[in-house]
């Protein structure tokens, strides 16, 4: 069984992983914002399972509904926000040589969390 992360903008659980990949489930409360961030080793695709996103990718803003996704990639700054009053549910796959949580580097963050 998979442990459950707490984070303050919600939660994720790592689902499934092998070489080179990361697969989670990420759940979002409404009005959580994930840091605005960029990573040097891997790319990121989101697919919106449950609920609507607002995605930053670089310098522009996308609303991305259920069954819809994006690729962001690597290097690319970029966020997600839940501005609705519902749980955003996003399945998100990892790819890349190095996988690891300290591959980030933030911009801006709601909860104080800029290194």
């Amino acid at each position: 069984m998979n442990s459950i992360v707490i984070k303050p903008w919600g939660e994720f659980e790592i689902i499934n992983s092998g070489e080179n990949y990361i697969v989670k489930k990420i759940t979002v409360t409404p009005n959580g914002v994930l840091s605005l961030q960029s990573h040097k080793y891997r790319s990121e695709h989101w697919l919106i399972a449950k609920g609507e996103a607002e995605i930053t990718l670089n310098d522009k803003i996308f609303c991305l509904k259920e069954n819809e996704h994006i690729f962001i990639p690597k290097g690319a700054i970029h966020r997600i926000a839940n501005k609705k009053k519902q749980n955003l549910v996003i399945i998100e796959m990892w790819y890349g040589k190095k996988l690891e949580e300290d591959d980030i580097k933030r911009y801006d963050d709601i909860y104080g969390r800029i290194k």
